[in-house]
């Protein structure tokens, strides 16, 4: 039978041995049921509607399990498990109602505004790209670092600056607070009313009250800390 005849099919419809061949544009006015659906090799498959594209993925009682929409605003997915993979099946990411997983080596985020986290975020390791500020805000609450193993901030070219309003807060519960430094400088330390008989000296003690606040006592032949105790109150 000649695959011309009439018998083979309907206009641009053929049947084959592997199936129903089309040629060209089609429109389907019902829905359309196949086990698969390809293209000619080496042409691209498009779907078009005047509104969205559904694909329903139903078990045996015709449930949607899975289920993509494109529309004209937005590409909506719904199903337990959204995943995206390379080639070679390395999961880049994942998402589903407990959690959302980045599985990139890196990841980017290139907003003006950069990222917001509503709640909290755990990771080994944030940090900006090369000759990059890295900057971590609280605009209206407070930021909290917690590690179970300790926090490290290290700037290797370059100051550590921090900065607040009101109180600035050092605390070591069971351990010690080190300043290891070839230099320390505290230039707006309270200065005691002590001077000294003779020669005014540029030489100062640093003084201790018993609320632990400091204060300069301009430095005698013996201890003048006592003589300023009036700047502890």
């Amino acid at each position: 039978m000649s695959s011309d005849s009439p018998q083979d099919g309907m206009g641009n419809l053929r049947i084959t041995e592997k199936g129903l061949k089309l040629e060209g544009d089609s429109e389907f006015l019902q829905p359309l049921y196949a086990k698969e659906i390809q293209s000619r090799p080496g042409s691209a498959l498009y779907f078009k509607s005047a509104r969205n594209v559904t694909v329903n993925i139903l078990n045996d009682q015709t449930k949607a399990l899975t289920q993509l929409i494109t529309g004209p605003k937005a590409v909506e997915a719904y199903g337990k498990k959204f995943e995206v993979k390379t080639v070679s099946g390395k999961l880049l990411f994942s998402a589903d109602d407990r959690e959302v997983v980045v599985g990139a080596e890196r990841l980017r985020v290139l907003g003006a505004e950069g990222t917001v986290f509503p709640k909290s975020i755990e990771t080994p390791n944030v940090r900006a790209d090369p000759f990059k500020e890295l900057r971590l805000e609280s605009p209206t609450r407070s930021l909290v670092m917690e590690a179970p193993k300790g926090v490290e901030i290290n700037a290797e070219a370059g100051n550590i600056e921090a900065t607040c309003r009101t109180e600035l807060r050092l605390e070591s519960k069971d351990g010690e607070i080190k300043l290891d430094a070839a230099k320390i400088k505290l230039p707006r330390l309270p200065h005691g009313s002590y001077t000294p008989t003779g020669t005014r000296q540029k030489v100062f003690e640093i003084c201790v009250c018993a609320n632990g606040r400091l204060f300069l006592s301009q430095a005698g032949t013996g201890s003048t800390c006592q003589i300023n105790t009036s700047v502890c109150l």
